[in-house]
């Protein structure tokens, strides 16, 4: 049996396609730092749902497993607080996962917006991939398997916890008891960064992204590229701050609010040209991501370290994802030999 923990329970994580950027800091990493002390928190490694979409080139998920473990460790991620666990080494996971199907519909998986969005957006038609129309209920599986209350997502991703929720109360129905519990969605003040040019999403593969091992070179380059507004030509003009991605970053990043508020004023008025506060923001990020790269360059001279970080706590993970399909196995009075 795992060990009583009365703290909260939380799960988040990461798809394993590419290292992280600043926006998976700003928007989640942290906050993970923040709640590891207070909450029992498992980090999911989720390669298994990274293929729901990248099934073509397993060989991009595998290699990005120790990729995204790095991050959490350099930004601070503690082991013995925080348990690091891959999603396809949790069999149980997916045997919920397929328990879980017999409770949504076809329809209903069709309905979820962040599902439909996601469809769009990468244009997949009716070629939709099971596995991707599927994983609603592939995450419920992840979340009441570590009997998670808690889920840290961005506000676009409610709609996945919604549906869990929906799964958890059916499947309480037809065993009769509360087995499993409702999670509540953790939704970041920041909300998503967008990329460094603008678009709505920072994304490592359309390189419009900051990496946290970015060097002061990239991230210098990446800072002077940044979308500003277009119809600031000179300093005297008045300036948009709204869609400014370098005041959207300020907000994000810079822990003086009073300043940015002054700095905002000026650029609305005329007089405050980008190249001050692209400035700003580029010695906010190199002190940021600086001790982060470092301590990553040393994560990757020990890759055996990692590695058992990963093993350990996926033993640790296994044991409670173990426990929570026999309890939902004997919930549903499912033949038992």
């Amino acid at each position: 049996m795992t060990t009583l923990d009365p703290r909260p329970v939380i799960l988040t994580g990461d798809r394993t396609t590419g290292p992280l950027h600043i926006g998976h800091y700003a928007g989640s990493l942290r906050n993970r730092l923040a709640l590891q002390d207070s909450h029992r928190q498992f980090l999911l490694l989720a390669d298994t749902q990274a293929l729901t979409d990248n099934a073509h080139d397993p060989a991009k998920v595998r290699r990005n497993v120790l990729e995204v473990a790095m991050d959490y460790l350099a930004v601070g991620i503690d082991p013995a607080k925080s348990t690091i666990c891959l999603q396809s080494h949790l069999p149980a996971l997916a045997e919920l996962s397929m328990l879980y199907l017999n409770f949504v519909t076809v329809a209903r998986l069709e309905r979820n917006p962040t599902i439909k969005d996601e469809i769009r957006q990468r244009g997949f038609g009716r070629d939709i991939p099971a596995g991707f129309l599927c994983y609603p209920a592939a995450q419920a599986a992840d979340i009441t398997g570590f009997r998670a209350t808690v889920v840290p997502v961005g506000e676009d991703q409610a709609p996945l916890i919604e549906q869990t929720n929906e799964i958890v109360r059916r499947i309480n129905a037809v065993a009769g008891q509360s087995i499993l519990p409702e999670a509540q969605a953790l939704i970041p003040e920041a909300g998503r960064l967008p990329g460094i040019d603008g678009r709505a999403k920072m994304s490592k593969s359309g390189g419009n992204a900051i990496a946290l091992n970015a060097s002061p070179d990239e991230i210098a380059a990446a800072v002077r590229a940044m979308f500003t507004d277009p119809g600031h030509l000179r300093v005297s003009d008045p300036g948009c701050v709204e869609g400014n991605v370098v005041f959207t970053y300020l907000d994000a990043f810079d822990p003086d609010r009073a300043e940015v508020e002054a700095l905002k004023a000026r650029y609305r008025v005329g007089g405050l040209g980008d190249t001050v506060i692209k400035r700003r923001l580029e010695g906010i990020l190199q002190a940021m991501i600086a001790p982060i790269r470092a301590r990553r360059a040393a994560l990757a001279k020990d890759l055996g370290y990692v590695l058992s970080v990963v093993r350990e706590g996926t033993e640790r993970a296994r044991e409670r994802t173990e426990e929570t399909k026999a309890q939902v196995i004997e919930a549903l009075g499912l033949f038992r030999l």
